[in-house]
């Protein structure tokens, strides 16, 4: 017999002792006769091994006919599973609804734009425009306008020099800083050219537009050739549509980046805007639309007449005057009121600087720019409470500021977003902006001085229909209606000078 096979049993001896099992004195042996660490194996007496089939084997195997069918059977059935996957795939696709297509857009299409007049005021000349950039770049502005800055006496043609810098300003080394640094930001830089800012009109009297028009294509040409973004200039209605033409192309020349011309107009009609931004070729026209029209209904009416042209309109409350919003908007509610609409409407926002903590005009002077606001009062120190409260309500109003600022650069409904108005009374209006699959916003608010109840109704439209509540984005009024929360739509309540932000999702 093999000798692997004549192994039944083997006792194996431990080195270690079952102590369970050694006698208390360590002598002797444990209960039924076994010794101390013997334990006992058995061994199998055969191990079988499986070595599969052999080479031989398995062709015997592959060509029997159950086989044959077998695999046959799982061809098919790869085959059927590996189309209808592809089948359904081909569905889903089909069914999916559409994206739609974002249209074209500028950099002035993308954000607010935000403009310094007074350099001095603000921060002491363009090395302090310069040295606040960081500030600026918080407010998640897209757009700088800065001056105008060149040397001119009031009302005198022959003093004007576009091309120089007035030396209380700042000088050209001091702007190329400015749009270097502004640059590397993502802020783009537009200088203000109109030619008589200091004087009665901005062209100087009629006989002399056709001379000062002239300088103007002039000195463009040379700041854009420094790498200014755009151009602005007030009282576009002075100037024939062919000499804006003109100047157009001239703006545009050769530029690899996307240049602005901006106009400035005042006292004219929604539809004479319209009409301008058809004619003069102009990229972006702001108007003193919501200073001149008091009411719901005429600034419903406004943004229903230029909604269509709003990759070539610009909003601003004082804005077109250079003036802080808190010369029309005279108290902390209207001041957040004003920024929530003007950040929502269909267009491009335009503040001035100050605009973003609420600070306030005092007369005819441009207000000196408050810093620091976010510096408390040293412990211990004596604290002046009308001061104090002053910069808590600047704080608080930035935060406002930035929260909407940076929806409209997020928001697809916000930034390029169809437009559908939905009410409007004499101190009040609603509208609704949405896109494609996005989130949809609607916009409610009450300048008045009495508390209103709006009713929201949206005209029959192909797609497009309002479901029975919204939640509440951003409110001015968060006791009334508190963030987060879920609101009516038949019936929004808003106080006196109170703004809410409502937003519904996309179903489908």
């Amino acid at each position: 017999m093999n000798k692997d096979t004549e192994i039944d049993m083997k006792e194996v001896e431990l080195n270690v002792l079952d102590p369970e099992k050694e006698p208390m004195t360590g002598d002797g042996q444990t209960a039924g006769g076994e010794k101390n660490g013997s334990v006992k194996l058995k061994v199998p007496e055969d191990e079988v091994t499986f070595t599969g089939l052999s080479k031989e084997e398995l062709m015997k195997v592959a060509g029997t006919p159950g086989w044959v069918r077998t695999r046959w059977v799982l061809l098919v059935l790869f085959w059927l599973g590996w189309v209808g996957m592809l089948a359904g795939a081909i569905v889903i696709i089909v069914q999916a609804p559409r994206c739609k297509p974002i249209p074209e857009m500028n950099w002035w299409n993308e954000g607010s734009l935000y403009q310094i007049s007074d350099l001095d005021a603000y921060s002491g000349g363009l090395e302090g425009v310069e040295a606040k950039l960081d500030e600026i770049n918080k407010l998640k502005v897209k757009g700088l306008v800065l001056g105008p800055l060149h040397s001119v006496q009031a009302d005198h043609p022959s003093t004007l020099n576009l091309k120089e810098i007035n030396p209380t300003r700042g000088n050209i080394k001091a702007l190329v800083a400015v749009m270097e640094k502004a640059h590397k930001k993502g802020i783009s830089v537009v200088l203000d050219l109109t030619p008589n800012y200091l004087g009665a009109t901005p062209w100087f009297s009629s006989g002399d537009v056709a001379d000062v028009f002239e300088k103007v294509k002039v000195a463009a040409e040379y700041w854009l050739n420094l790498d200014v973004d755009g151009i602005k200039l007030s009282g576009l209605t002075a100037v024939t549509n062919s000499d804006w033409s003109m100047l157009q192309a001239a703006v545009r020349g050769n530029h690899t980046d996307k240049k602005l011309l901006m106009g400035v107009v005042e006292g004219i009609s929604a539809a004479e805007v319209s009409q301008l931004i058809n004619t003069t070729g102009v990229d972006l026209v702001l108007s003193d639309l919501l200073n001149s029209s008091s009411g719901g209904g005429e600034r419903i009416k406004a943004m229903d007449t230029l909604h269509s042209q709003q990759r070539n309109v610009a909003w601003g409350l004082g804005a077109a005057q250079k003036g802080q919003l808190s010369t029309l908007a005279k108290t902390p509610g209207l001041i957040r009121l004003y920024q929530l609409l003007l950040f929502t409407m269909p267009g491009t926002p335009v503040f001035t600087y100050g605009d973003e903590i609420g600070l306030q005009a005092q007369g005819s002077e441009s207000p000196k720019m408050v810093w620091d606001i976010e510096k408390e009062p040293a412990e211990g120190a004596g604290i002046n409470e009308t001061a104090e409260a002053e910069r808590k309500e600047h704080v608080a109003v930035r935060k406002w500021f930035k929260s909407l600022s940076d929806l409209r650069v997020k928001e697809r409904s916000l930034l390029h977003g169809d437009y559908y108005p939905l009410s409007s009374s004499a101190s009040s209006l609603s509208f609704l902006r949405l896109w494609d699959q996005s989130d949809r916003y609607i916009t409610a608010v009450n300048w008045g001085a009495a508390p209103e109840t709006l009713t929201l109704n949206l005209a029959p439209t192909e797609g497009v229909k309002l479901p029975e509540k919204a939640t509440v984005r951003l409110s001015t009024d968060t006791e009334q209606l508190e963030v987060d929360s879920t609101v009516s739509l038949d019936q929004i309540p808003l106080g006196p000078g109170q703004a809410v932000l409502l937003q519904f999702p996309y179903t489908g």
